[in-house]
């Protein structure tokens, strides 16, 4: 893996003062945007702002630390019991987590070495992780239906696409046993932030809209746009545009890909309320503590800081 020198922290620096975005630094360096991301959050101060002179010192300690081999301890295998039984961190959270904090802990892989032998020992970590250590198979197919007035995701601008602003969301819709009872996810495509309600009236339009809208009004500065599929659960979205003063666009039918954040974290949900479960045995406070966990989860898209942390840092100094 390359690293950064100091010349091109200088040329980061330089661009940044030129206002610049971050990828087009990354291609002007031509480095992954990914890179210019996290050399900005590792190393600027903690005011946000970036000295390349300090940025370099910073990445130095920051490798001289972290360059011998770690061992597998006691104090890490407490560590790991703990987020995976509690929180449900994968090990590459956890890594990520703990390199971002500067905590020692060994490699992703050596993490999945021991939950695989806790499992043939008779544990169950495994039972902890979201895939449980196994590969499932994604369900295909979905009804088509006609919505009036639909905005489809072609007509959205690259600024949405791209994930370069902060108040763009996608929302879905995850469904019960037989069909009954329904759930309303929301997640905000550049903070990764998950918001999920259960909804009285199961998947009629006019309840679910009324619930999108109370979800989001106490953000409605940080709503700019939402995208969705197009199930006839999404038929009031004028309305929903409408109060919440944002944009709807709708994803092509069969194309889940369109909104992959959303189907991700469905994913995510999931692990804590399975697929064909009856949600009946769900309440309120049970459907708030999963959002609450999922959202402390560190993740790699944000170079392993949280969704609560970037969503109300981005609400608290207007992203």
């Amino acid at each position: 893996m390359k690293h950064l020198t100091l010349e091109q922290r200088y040329a980061i620096k330089a661009y940044l003062d030129c206002g610049k975005t971050k990828s087009e630094i990354a291609r002007a360096l031509k480095v992954h945007k990914s890179t210019i991301y996290r050399e900005i959050s590792r190393n600027s101060s903690k005011r946000g702002a970036y000295n390349p002179d300090s940025a370099n010192e910073l990445a130095e300690e920051r490798k001289e630390r972290f360059c011998q081999n770690r061992r597998f301890d006691t104090s890490m295998q407490v560590k790991i019991d703990n987020w995976i039984k509690e929180e449900q961190w994968s090990p590459e959270q956890i890594k990520g987590h703990c390199d971002r904090n500067g905590i020692e802990m060994v490699s992703h892989e050596r993490i999945y070495q021991y939950i695989r032998a806790d499992k043939q020992a008779g544990g169950e970590l495994h039972k902890h992780m979201r895939h449980k250590l196994k590969h499932r198979n994604r369900p295909v197919g979905g009804k088509r239906v006609v919505i009036k007035n639909k905005v489809y995701i072609d007509d959205r601008p690259a600024v949405i696409n791209n994930k370069e602003r902060f108040g763009d969301w996608e929302i879905d819709l995850i469904v019960g046993r037989n069909n009954k009872g329904a759930m309303v996810t929301l997640v905000e495509r550049k903070t990764s932030m998950i918001l999920i309600r259960k909804l009285e009236d199961g998947k009629d339009a006019d309840g679910l809209a009324n619930t999108v809208i109370r979800m989001l009004l106490p953000y409605k500065n940080s709503v700019k746009s939402i995208t969705s599929d197009n199930g006839s659960e999404f038929a009031r979205h004028e309305k929903i545009a409408k109060k919440l003063q944002a944009d709807f666009y709708f994803a092509h039918p069969y194309s889940s890909w369109e909104r992959g954040l959303s189907e991700y974290s469905n994913k995510l949900i999931r692990q804590y309320i399975p697929k064909k479960s009856n949600f009946d045995t769900f309440d309120s406070d049970f459907v708030k503590q999963v959002q609450h966990k999922i959202n402390r989860r560190p993740r790699k898209t944000l170079h392993f800081s949280t969704p609560k942390t970037e969503f109300f840092n981005c609400v608290a100094f207007a992203c």
